[in-house]
């Protein structure tokens, strides 16, 4: 349990920084900028910060199922 307190710990502080540069690379690159490369750039790092959220979660997720079951059969 404690573990998989200290991955979802980890992968919140990763996604949430990775999210936040996201959002402010495609804010300066729609806005601030006449480059639309940054603007894909900042999408890019935010649905990577998505992604890699609900992968790390997942992860946590099913390491709980497991251990339960194993739990269980015990």
């Amino acid at each position: 349990m404690i573990n998989s307190a200290k991955i979802l710990r980890a992968v919140n502080i990763l996604c949430g920084t990775l999210i936040t540069i996201g959002i402010i690379s495609f804010l300066y690159g729609y806005f601030g900028n006449d480059y639309n490369v940054i603007t894909g750039v900042g999408i890019g790092i935010t649905m990577g910060g998505v992604f890699i959220f609900i992968m790390g979660l997942f992860l946590v997720v099913t390491e709980e199922v497991v251990e339960k079951n194993n739990k269980i059969s015990e």
